[in-house]
């Protein structure tokens, strides 16, 4: 019987994320029974040391990149945006209120304070944060600077005394953003968001009343009106995004314009730390984006959450956490080989070498250090403990060392031997061919069907696809039968039972196809029997601009929809080094084309265009030159982007 994946929650890790594994079918780690690697995914609320990136096994994962607190400590997000601001200019950057680092811009905010005083006759309202506490704690309000008292480092900001109001009631928006990658950036914002509302009825004259100004959970569940019906918001203090959909619906506002100035927002504050995040593909990072829309509908960013909260407080978070959980895990793409960890646990440890060290050998094997540590701890016990007595433990120590070296040649001529059932044959001809052979352009891709049978998930497993309905976008079928699918989501397998392939009436004819991580561009002839190396990445296009055989991350898993990148020029900045500066122009760029276009979505102009797309067998085939585009995020249902703007 297959054996399962397995997790590792540290102290304080969300309850939540121990349910729902379990449910998919995980293992919970148990360090009493269990080696201290033997696991799969590791969770904790806190930063990870350093250390333990470096020692990340191949089939491990973490739930935090490296160096990720650039945006999430209020204090290093306001450096960050001030910098970006003097870079690329204030018409961009300025999605967050002009805020001051006290005690050190104590003099600029005197400065900035008596100028509006001056001019306005009042210094406006300011909002006072402590720079690493969370849940509002420590947050005030104020007008008069004699009422700015602090006794830690702090940010004061220009509060947004015009927010926009749902039956006299403050709210901002949760948005939950999933960096699966920083190298290339890879970024997918969740579907579902939450709504958080004040718990009184918003009131400028009564500023130290946190229920009428403050949005946060843990602040409003204590307030005396959580639990009573305030008029359109109900009960509680949270809705979800859907019903804040319809809610936009009915107001005069260019729907479209403001998701993508959210989106603006996201990808624009991900960009200020991107090129100084160093590279763990093994990792994932969850942030929580606070997002305030004032009356003019424009969005601010009021602060990004390094581990949003996942308590489950009422139904709206069920609605929307426990689906994020999973869909996260979707997205982490596990295989079936990552459940094989327990095989590398019978052969000596010293096979195993770190995920980001693989090229660096180890100096000492793990059994050689135990033996020297159980000889060393031998020679201690005994009655004589001189230092002479310790050269023939040192004799001992290198023959046992030199032993295990011709040893572990014949244990890795093994442990190939018994994964060649996992892998696919090899024609070592054709590698030299493949790596010799130029990709002409003017050729067109062969496509290869879906319906291949994955060998190591087996038939019986349920995999995870993109929530696209060919009846309400006919436009995305082709996409759905070729390898640039909008998700090939071969993840995480639900089942206990063994992952052996069973054969298949359609997937004996089926041709392999391997993406670029594993043999490049090799196309083999298949076995006896068919397989796949499952992929939630799509192979693109030959011969197409933006192509270069790089993978292309998938459209959509779950409801995480791919927010960056967004079309060919995005994708080009995003490898390699990235290019932010082309990225910004490519925002800047289709956030102009939004606003001159309509203000929402017309299903009967995009009912017509599916019909005609669906007649056209030239348009989006798998020997199209449209190259990459993406789906909309913000719409109950993305449409492609390229459906959104005005000249469609």
């Amino acid at each position: 019987m297959a054996a399962s994946l397995v997790f590792r929650l540290h102290d304080g890790a969300p309850e939540l994320v121990r349910e729902v594994l379990l449910e998919r079918g995980w293992e919970e780690y148990d360090g009493e029974e269990q080696e201290e690697e033997d696991w799969n995914l590791y969770w904790r609320v806190s930063a990870f040391r350093h250390s333990e990136y470096l020692k990340l096994l191949p089939w491990q994962r973490l739930n935090h990149h490296p160096k990720s607190v650039g945006i999430t400590r209020k204090d290093y997000l306001a450096r960050n945006l001030r910098r970006m601001r003097a870079t690329f200019g204030s018409s961009l950057y300025n999605f967050s209120p002009m805020a001051f680092i006290l005690p050190n811009d104590y003099t600029r905010f005197i400065a900035e304070y008596t100028k509006q005083r001056l001019t306005r006759g009042l210094s406006g309202y300011w909002i006072c944060k402590p720079v690493d506490l969370s849940r509002g704690r420590g947050i005030f309000i104020f007008c008069d600077i004699k009422d700015l008292i602090y006794d830690s480092p702090v940010i004061v900001q220009r509060y947004i005394s015009n927010p926009l109001l749902i039956s006299g009631y403050k709210f901002d928006l949760r948005i939950y953003v999933c960096v699966k990658s920083f190298h290339p950036l890879t970024v997918y914002m969740h579907q579902e968001g939450l709504v958080r509302f004040a718990t009184e009825k918003y009131n400028l004259s009564t500023l130290d009343n946190l229920y009428a100004h403050l949005t946060n959970t843990s602040i409003n569940k204590c307030g005396p009106f959580y639990t009573t019906n305030k008029e359109r918001v109900g009960q509680g203090c949270k809705w979800t995004m859907s019903k804040f959909r319809y809610f936009l619906h009915s107001q005069d506002v260019n729907e479209l314009l403001l998701w993508q100035k959210i989106k603006n927002i996201v990808t624009l504050t991900i960009l200020t730390i991107a090129p100084s995040v160093p590279s763990s593909p093994n990792c994932v990072e969850l942030f929580g984006f606070d997002i305030l829309i004032d009356s003019t509908y424009k969005p601010w960013l009021l602060e990004v959450n390094y581990s949003p909260a996942l308590t489950l407080d009422c139904q709206a978070d069920v609605a929307v956490k426990k689906g994020l959980i999973s869909d996260l895990i979707d997205l982490m793409n596990y295989r079936a080989i990552d459940r094989l960890r327990g095989r590398a646990y019978q052969r000596p440890k010293s096979s195993k070498q770190p995920c980001r060290n693989a090229h660096q050998a180890s100096q000492v094997s793990v059994p050689v250090l135990s033996k020297f540590r159980e000889l060393k701890s031998q020679g201690r016990s005994g009655s004589q403990s001189s230092q002479t007595q310790t050269l023939p433990l040192l004799k001992a120590l290198w023959q046992h060392q030199a032993s295990n070296i011709s040893q572990s040649q014949s244990r890795q001529k093994a442990l190939v031997s018994s994964c060649q059932r996992y892998l696919p044959p090899v024609d070592l001809s054709r590698i030299h061919a493949a790596r010799g052979r130029i990709i002409n352009t003017n050729t067109t891709t062969k496509t290869c069907t879906s319906q291949a049978l994955n060998p190591i998930l087996g038939s019986h497993s349920r995999i995870t696809r993109a929530k696209v309905s060919r009846e309400r976008h006919p436009s995305l079928a082709s996409y759905l039968t070729d390898n640039r699918a909008l998700n090939l989501s071969d993840v995480t397998n639900h089942d206990d039972t063994v992952t052996e392939r069973e054969p298949s009436e359609e997937g004996d004819s089926a041709k392999p196809d391997i993406s670029q991580e594993g043999l490049g561009s090799l196309r083999s002839k298949p076995a006896a029997g068919p397989w796949k190396l499952p992929n939630i990445h799509r192979l693109p296009l030959e011969g197409t601009r933006a192509s270069h055989r790089v993978a292309l991350p998938p459209l959509r898993v779950g409801d995480f929809i791919l927010t960056f990148p967004f079309n060919e020029a995005t994708l080009e900045a995003s490898q390699h080094k990235l290019d932010v500066k082309l990225a910004v122009q490519e925002l800047h760029k289709l956030t102009s084309q939004l606003a001159s276009g309509p203000s929402r979505l017309d299903k009967n102009k995009l009912r017509r265009q599916e019909e005609e797309v669906k007649t056209d067998e030239g348009v989006r085939t798998c020997d199209s030159d449209e190259g990459f585009e993406s789906l909309f995020w913000g719409p109950k249902e993305p449409p492609l982007l390229s459906q959104c703007l005005p000249h469609n």
